[in-house]
Parts: C-alpha cells; structure tokens; sequence
C-alpha cells in the first residue's frame, strides 16, 4: 500500500486519458464489433463538448456517427476529421494484460487493442475540440468529425457506401485528415498516398490420381510454378528496399502468399489446388503492366491455371504536398511552427483514405505518435498517455489551421 507521501506526490489522470481508456473498452473487435457500444459512448462524449451529431446508416448495422462544428463561412468546402471505430482480433494468450482492459503501467503506458489503429485519433480530435471550444475560439470553415465501420475488413459497408451517400454530400468535404502510424523517432509521419491493395487467388487445375504414383501435369507442379514467380518477385522487391536507402516501405511492391487450399486426403492427388496472395503494390507501379505479369506467371505455369481477385484496387491518385498546395501549405505550417519533424510517405498498408482520393478529395494521413514502436494489430499494442496528451495539443494546432486555410 503506498505511504500518504506516495499518494500525495501520485500523477492525476488527465480526464482526457480517462475518456481514451473507456472508448478501448469497448470491444469494436471483429467479427462482431459492438459499434452500438461505441456510438453511445461517442454522442455522450459530443453531448459534453456541445457537438451537434448525426448517425446514418448506410448498410444494416452499419452507422455512421457524424459531429459538426460550424465555421463562421459554412458555404466553404469543410474540414473532414475522419476515424473507424473498429479494431483487430487479438490472441489473448500472447498479450500481457487483458486485450480490452486498457491498463496502465506505472510508466503511463495503455495497452489495449486500438491504442494506436485508431481510437486515440478518435479521442484526440475531439478533447482538442473541446479545447478550443473552451478557449472560445471559432473557424472560417465548418469541421466535421466522422467514426466509420469496418475499415478493418476493408471499408466496403463503411466509409466506401458513405461517400455514395447524400449525407455525405451535404458534409461540402475540402479536405480531410485519416489515420497514420507511429513513428520509433522523434519525427512524425505524413501520408499522402497508398499502395492499391490486390488480393489474388490462383486456382491450378491437374490430373488425380493415388497418392503412390507420379502422375503427370498434376495442380501441385503448376501450383509451385505459381509461387515461384510471385515469391522470386517479392525477392526483388526486398532487395531493392534493402540495398536503397532512400525508399521507404511504400516506395516498393509486397507480395505475401497468405492462403493455401485443396486436397481431400493423404493418398489422393488433388485435381486442384489455390494459392491467395495480398499483394500492395506502390503508386509508382503500372498496375496495367503488372497484371500482365500474373498472367504471363500463370501461363507459363502450364495449361489449367487461373486467377481471380478478391479485391482490385486501381486508385493511384496522391494528395499534393506541394508548397503551392492551400491544404498541405496550412499543414505542414502548424506542425512547423509547433517544432515537428515531418517525414512524407506513401502508407504501406490501405486505409478510408483511398476512398475518399479516389472520390477527389485530397487526404492525409496522420497519427501523432513519435517515439513509439509500430504496434498495429500485433501483440501488446500500447500508447504512452504521454504522447497521447501531445497528440490533442498537436490537433489544437493543426485543426485551426486547416479550418482557417
């Protein structure tokens, strides 16, 4: 038990915290998120701040919670603050707390699921609301803050059936702010582009037959055939990121085998086997000219063998970061006059952003997080209430600036 002189000199959570580790107790997981849950939590949290919201939905369980604050010109194109509220599955056995109990250690680290994919951005645009609520302060342009579904399983019943939604339309969106990631150093990471997310599954037709013979022209040879090409292909990539020291994981194709079908039984030879790939591949790729690869790999395997795509993303549209640019010029003037180092990339991964580009309305994405491991969807993520707390006085710098461009 700690002495009374240990309680007196104890660290007070700052309110802000608080509100963060209730939101990461909400269990958003898939496959059955409580978005219910969260939406709740979320208009109690605008009720407080003296936010007008709205929830549409836009797919049966699907809603969207929309919060407006408006500017003094409300004809301007606006300010978007968009965040998910879903998160990952966890395996329990592997973290060291509770995945949803959002403890703290003795040093203010959360760990939670969603500490940093993404409900600290969530929390962080609307506490440095409140903030400059409180100070009394009001924009040129009407903000809008968005928490959107299913980002985590691609978005498709989320922010891609919102955009096509009249409320959506009615929001006038000039430019909008999404998630990042973390960043280990002392700088934070800007993103203003996406890698265009395939999933390809190749499907190899061959001759059965028993386990005991060698058949001829069977799904097996062709299937390695397949995995060849791709995986020599993603050998490639690697090496050219490693031996670069200028390019960035972005800057370059992945390709990750990442299913593997067929077979009924060890002494059957198959007629048919699959094999799925996730494949990113860079803005700087022709996507025309890439297919034409699978497809030269698949016909080279032999006769019998196809593909498909689970998901075929051909968006490569980028947000300018010009000096020229109003949006990025505001930006990147915040954050240089609160002393941040700014390092562009092209995110690896695929977030709402690339619908929302792809619907030509410039993005960014953008965590305030330095000095923190990337922990997205892997075991024991965490965020320091520290950096957390940095990140709303960051937002209190960021969203004026964007919502006066």
């Amino acid at each position: 038990m700690p002495t009374k002189g240990q309680r007196k000199h104890a660290k007070v959570e700052d309110k802000a915290v608080t509100l963060f580790r209730e939101y990461l107790r909400i269990k958003t997981v898939h496959p059955e998120p409580d978005y219910d849950g969260a939406i709740a939590f979320l208009e109690k949290m605008a009720k407080d701040i003296g936010l007008p919201s709205k929830v549409v939905e836009v797919h049966e369980g699907r809603k969207i919670l929309i919060m407006t604050l408006v500017g003094k010109e409300p004809g301007l194109p606006t300010i978007l603050l968009n965040s998910h509220t879903d998160v990952v599955p966890v395996y329990p056995k592997e973290w060291k707390v509770e995945p949803f109990s959002a403890d703290k250690m003795p040093n203010g680290d959360i760990y939670a699921r969603g500490t940093q994919d993404m409900k600290c951005v969530g929390i962080q645009y609307l506490e440095a609301i409140r903030k400059l609520k409180a100070k009394g302060l009001s924009f040129k342009r009407t903000i809008h803050l968005t928490f959107v579904p299913d980002e985590e399983i691609g978005g498709i019943l989320g922010m891609k059936l919102f955009i096509k939604h009249e409320e959506f339309k009615k929001l006038n969106i000039g430019f909008a702010l999404d998630e990042g990631l973390a960043n280990p150093t002392d700088a934070f990471t800007v993103f203003y582009g996406e890698r265009s997310p395939w999933w390809v599954m190749v499907r190899c037709r061959g001759n059965p037959g028993h386990g005991s013979r060698f058949i001829e022209n069977t799904a097996a040879e062709k299937l390695r055939k397949v995995i060849n090409s791709f995986l020599d292909y993603r050998g490639m990539e690697e090496k050219k990121l490693k031996s670069t020291g200028c390019l960035t994981l972005g800057d370059v194709t992945t390709v990750n085998l990442t299913l593997l079908e067929g077979g009924v039984q060890f002494n059957v030879v198959p007629n048919e086997l699959s094999v799925g790939f996730d494949i990113r591949i860079t803005p700087t790729q022709n996507l025309k000219e890439f297919e034409k690869k699978i497809k030269t790999w698949c016909k080279e395997a032999g006769t019998d063998v196809t593909y498909t795509f689970a998901q075929k993303n051909m968006d490569q549209t980028l947000t300018s970061t010009e000096d020229s640019d109003q949006w990025w010029k505001a930006f990147h003037k915040a954050c240089s006059d609160m002393g941040m180092k700014l390092e562009k990339e092209i995110f690896p991964a695929a977030t709402d952003s690339r619908f929302l580009r792809e619907a030509g309305y410039p993005a960014i994405g953008f965590s305030p997080m330095n000095n923190t491991p990337i922990l997205l969807h892997d075991h024991n993520e965490f965020l320091n209430e520290d950096v957390f707390m940095k990140g709303i006085d960051i937002y209190c710098g960021i969203i004026p600036a964007m919502a006066n461009a």
